[in-house]
């Protein structure tokens, strides 16, 4: 049976992160059925209530429907898995860097509350990502960002900074309004055993197709 990650801030929900070796959804969410969207690294967050022929292009779901599955696919970006317990509203989001900046969390916390959910009762979980010791990147990349975000880059080796995705992430879900929220402090580019990584891939030169997937859903 394949190693699969909770957190207990979203218990008694169905989820788990998988490791490089994935996951059955039947084995989260019994006779469930999964759902995805094309990821396309952008801050669109949709409202599902079933599978559509042709997935729509977006980076985070919501839904309020029992026996959905929500499916996020990620390595290295950081996937999100969300959840108002007492209202029943899920929501699922791949926080890559740039759909991070864009507004993709604060979207996917807005298509909860158009379910009826209350951000202040919103948990979320940060699941496996890059760690800020991982991810090394340059000034270019550093100016995507404000001034006010100096905090989540460490100098590095020259004109290089250390990025810290985890931390940004869990910031910019405490700035909306989020209160609870968990970091699985697990680094997919440092474990090459448990967790496909890009970077690591692409600094190897080998194969980058590998993902992991995070799950949440609603019981019948």
């Amino acid at each position: 049976m394949a190693e699969l990650l909770r957190s207990s801030l979203l218990d008694p929900l169905p989820h788990a992160f998988s490791t490089r070796a994935g996951l059955d959804p039947a084995e989260v969410l019994p006779g469930g059925e999964l759902v995805r969207v094309k990821q396309v690294h952008s801050a669109r967050a949709c409202i599902v209530r079933h599978n559509e022929r042709e997935p729509v292009e977006a980076d985070a779901m919501a839904t309020d429907c029992p026996g959905l599955l929500l499916g996020i696919v990620t390595a290295d970006c950081a996937p999100v898995l969300l959840a108002d317990i007492e209202t029943g509203v899920i929501g699922a989001a791949h926080a890559g860097w740039r759909g991070a900046v864009a507004g993709v969390l604060e979207n996917t916390l807005a298509a909860m509350q158009d379910l009826g959910a209350r951000v202040d009762r919103v948990r979320a979980v940060v699941g496996p990502t890059i760690a800020q010791d991982s991810y090394e990147v340059d000034e270019e990349f550093r100016a995507n960002f404000t001034p006010a975000d100096e905090r989540f880059f460490r100098p590095g080796r020259p004109d290089r900074y250390q990025f810290d995705l985890p931390v940004y992430v869990a910031h910019r879900l405490h700035q909306a309004g989020v209160a609870q929220v968990s970091d699985l402090a697990e680094d997919t580019y440092a474990q090459p055993g448990r967790f496909h990584s890009y970077r690591r891939a692409t600094h190897r030169k080998s194969a980058t197709e590998g993902r992991q997937i995070s799950v949440i859903g609603l019981s019948r």
